[in-house]
């Protein structure tokens, strides 16, 4: 078999490695012919020898895929993300061309519904807050927690049938917890069918112990937890965010974590980076994580298995698991 030529793009040759273990990479190299070089960011010009370039794999870091860049590869048929959205990579340009993309997105999927798995357990034992309040306290009666807490029988409030979103739906099942769901694309047989009563947002807001967000961020998106949202939930109530930190007003979850009326966990956030100083840094109320509910670590290697996966069935069959075509970047995180 031919080999189809291919490249690598992405922040830094460090990243492959970390995508890539010893076995993945003997796979995809029996897929492909691998050009010698990574195209990096300090490369200062896309090399002239990779022109003959089928299959282009991504990763973060990766350039962003207009004309220009597009006019390097004149054979390129695949774009293949070894993360998950592709939304800041991908240009109209690409499907002009006929370029088909896929991305790891559902394998990105899996650490995340996994985090917000833990937080919910932590945020129903008000386990988070406890613990802040003993590392500065130093009194062990004093900060434990009060009040109804635990996991028993609580309303845990999904904003968003995302690949997340239905994850940590799934992950959820063997819990004695009952699940709203709010996503305006979704009948109340489909929600049924993914473990959760369909309802409008008001209601899961003031019916939910555990509110954890997994939407895409669109101009109609934008803030749609906002003041009133927030008002709207119940006291002592947590809201999880993994999606984006637009689709919540910080000033006003500020606010409420000011009074001391509701409780928040946060990997990402508006403005990202927060700046030095930011009143979320000094609030009892709230944790914060560096945005790391997605892969790291070892779990890089999943993404690159998942790659691979997607390579090879485009070769031998011509058919992608994971898609992304042109009106789906209109939609997605």
């Amino acid at each position: 078999m031919t080999r189809v030529p291919a490249l690598l793009a992405m922040e830094s040759t460090r990243l492959v490695g970390d995508l890539f273990a010893a076995d993945t990479r003997a796979r995809l190299e029996h897929l492909v012919a691998l050009h010698d070089t990574v195209l990096t960011p300090d490369i200062p010009a896309v090399p002239v020898s990779t022109a003959d370039t089928e299959i282009l794999i991504t990763g973060w870091g990766a350039p962003r895929l207009d004309e220009a860049m597009l006019d390097h590869w004149p054979r390129l048929k695949l774009v293949v993300h070894a993360a998950g959205s592709v939304k800041r990579q991908v240009t109209p340009a690409v499907w002009e061309r006929g370029i088909r993309v896929s991305s790891a997105a559902s394998a990105n999927a899996m650490p995340v519904a996994e985090y917000t798995l833990a937080a919910i357990l932590l945020s129903a034992r008000d386990a988070l807050h406890s613990a802040h309040a003993f590392t500065h306290s130093h009194d062990m009666i004093a900060a434990r927690p009060t009040g109804d807490v635990g996991a028993f029988g609580i309303t845990v409030g999904v904003i968003g049938a995302s690949r997340i979103g239905r994850r940590v739906l799934e992950l959820l099942r063997p819990f004695d917890i009952d699940c709203l769901l709010y996503d305006p694309s979704l009948s109340l047989i489909e929600a049924a069918e993914l473990g959760a009563e369909l309802v409008a947002l008001p209601d899961l807001l003031a019916r939910s112990q555990v509110v954890t967000i997994h939407a895409p961020a669109l101009p109609e998106t934008y803030h749609m937890v906002g003041r009133a949202e927030l008002a709207m939930m119940t006291d002592g109530a947590t809201l999880i965010n993994t999606a984006r930190g637009s689709l919540v007003d910080t000033d006003a979850l500020v606010d409420e974590l000011r009074a001391d009326r509701l409780r928040a966990v946060l990997d990402v956030t508006d403005p990202e980076p927060l700046p030095v100083g930011h009143p979320l840094f000094s609030r009892a109320g709230v944790t914060l994580t560096p945005h790391i509910a997605g892969s790291i670590g070892n779990e890089l290697q999943r993404l690159g298995r998942h790659v691979v996966d997607e390579v090879g069935r485009f070769i031998t069959t011509g058919d992608l698991a994971d898609e992304v075509t042109s009106p789906d970047l209109a939609r997605i995180a």
